[in-house]
């Protein structure tokens, strides 16, 4: 079983409860990554959850770079926008070879087209949109039991 899992969430995803309810939801990220953090606790196997937000890129690549020499099991990633642009953040996850799920809360294949193109999916062990802030919790226990 995965002890470490690493959740990151990119650009404007710290606005999550007042960005957009309709789309986005209510609940903030702080309850986000609280809620997943309590979750890696119940496992009661030494599992640990460790959070991390940016709006910038290259400090998420280097967050993923630090994930490799904190021995991280497992990323969860809602790479926000950078979903659509970033190579840069595939390239780090591809160095790092440290399995990961691509999350968004919307469904983006419902939304424009730009945001159908993700850098990440066709890495990622699995991708997970469209189930709100519950594809979080889902992911995070997929991620707990690897």
């Amino acid at each position: 079983m995965v002890k470490k899992v690493l959740l990151i969430n990119g650009p404007n995803l710290n606005l999550l409860g007042t960005r957009e309810p309709e789309k986005y939801g209510t609940t903030s990220l702080k309850d986000i990554e609280e809620a997943g953090i309590k979750q890696a606790q119940a496992k009661n196997n030494g599992s640990e959850l460790l959070v991390y937000q940016n709006n910038t890129e290259g400090f998420i690549i280097d967050r993923i770079h630090e994930a490799q020499r904190q021995g991280v099991g497992f990323i969860i990633i809602n790479a926000g926008a950078y979903t659509h642009t970033s190579v840069g953040i595939r390239d780090a996850l591809l160095g790092t070879a440290i399995p990961f799920i691509e999350v968004h809360i919307t469904n983006v294949h419902q939304r424009e087209p730009f945001r159908h193109q993700s850098y990440l999916s066709d890495k990622a062990l699995a991708v997970v949109c469209g189930l709100g802030v519950y594809g979080y919790t889902a992911s995070i226990e997929y991620a707990l039991n690897y």
